[in-house]
């Protein structure tokens, strides 16, 4: 297989964890959209000749897609599209669909439709399968001709140092397809992915890498995650830091929150508040701080010199939260770039 007959367009490409993926594994990336300007600068700064294409996809045309993919004798559309009903993307595009919560799925089906790629991969929250939109999605492209794979995979099978459980989907025109096999046996952990970075505190940042920066914590927060255990919850904290939301029946059952990670076990889920102590289980397991944005980065198996900003760029931690937070994990990605490969491969051999 000549690889450099193949082009794939990454839709909803965020800051670039899926297109690097495949690009890693030798999958040549055209081009990925997205609405987010801040995604442009990681996203063209980490991945060679992927261009960064800022359009709402409502807007974009299946034209404009073909146009992309060029003279390439194999197409992919690959994309991860939002489906938080709160998310910033829900509440930013416009577009028609059953529900305008999840109508993002029904503009990637309908590219998918005029385009007609020879492939088409998807990753998404395992939750989307609970929608009728999926099930529209799926059905289309089954009508279209499409051989359709999908499931809810555990990224940390695959590499990623991360308990992140995602809905993947792959379809072909020319066969059965799935995903690869897993390929760890055991998880990589929290030690193996962060164990050796410079040690920070609160609201410090290093010298070197102005992405391995944590968040302060207030006087009361410095408090509570000193009496923080790894692996353990609030209710191991003295009576007066308790939160008087955890003291009100509805908030005891939410133990995650406030907590450290574990060095022997995957990470949590990464989210676009993965940067906040409060937020979840996203304190260092020793350090008496959150995790760093390099971390949270690098937890979501990004390579550690993966440019997020230019070198003199601002810092902001909900941007930069959210692009690490919504990203498709790198290993995940390289996960499905190598079983279209191998599909590819079997069938133009």
């Amino acid at each position: 297989m000549d690889v450099t007959k193949i082009a794939c367009v990454d839709l909803f490409c965020g800051a670039g964890g899926l297109t690097h993926g495949f690009i890693l594994e030798g999958l040549p990336v055209v081009a990925g959209i997205d609405l987010d300007p801040a995604c442009r600068f990681p996203y063209e700064a980490n991945n060679g000749s992927a261009r960064f294409v800022e359009r709402d996809i409502s807007k974009v045309t299946a034209d404009e897609i073909k146009g992309l993919f060029g003279k390439a004798k194999m197409t992919i559309l690959a994309g991860c599209a939002p489906c938080q009903p709160f998310s910033t993307y829900a509440q930013r595009y416009e577009v028609d669909g059953k529900d305008g919560k999840w109508g993002l799925l029904y503009q990637f089906a309908r590219l998918a439709k005029g385009s007609m790629p020879d492939v088409i991969t998807m990753e998404n929250v395992p939750t989307v399968a609970q929608h009728e939109v999926f099930h529209d999605f799926v059905g289309k492209l089954k009508r279209l001709g499409y051989n359709v794979w999908f499931d809810v995979v555990d990224s940390s099978l695959y590499g990623v140092p991360q308990t992140r459980r995602r809905m993947v989907l792959l379809a072909s025109r020319h066969g059965d397809i799935k995903l690869i096999a897993p390929t760890h046996e055991k998880p990589k952990t929290v030690r193996q992915a962060i164990g050796r970075l410079r040690a920070l505190g609160a609201g410090e940042s290093a010298p070197r890498d102005r992405l391995h920066v944590a968040s302060t914590l207030s006087k009361v927060n410095l408090r509570r995650i000193r009496a923080s255990k790894a692996g353990g919850t609030w209710r191991d904290w003295p009576k007066d830091l308790v939160a008087d939301c955890h003291r009100v029946e509805s908030g005891r059952t939410y133990p995650g929150v406030y907590g450290r990670m574990e060095w022997n076990k995957p990470a949590p889920t990464m989210t676009t508040q993965c940067y906040g102590f409060g937020n979840g289980r996203f304190g260092h397991p020793e350090q008496d701080r959150a995790i760093s944005l390099r971390e949270a980065a690098i937890l979501q198996s990004f390579p550690r010199d993966y440019a997020f900003v230019p070198k003199n760029g601002d810092i902001y931690f909900k941007i930069l939260g959210r692009l690490i937070g919504n990203a498709v994990p790198v290993d995940l990605g390289r996960a499905i770039a190598r079983s279209i490969k191998q599909h590819l491969a079997s069938v133009t051999d």
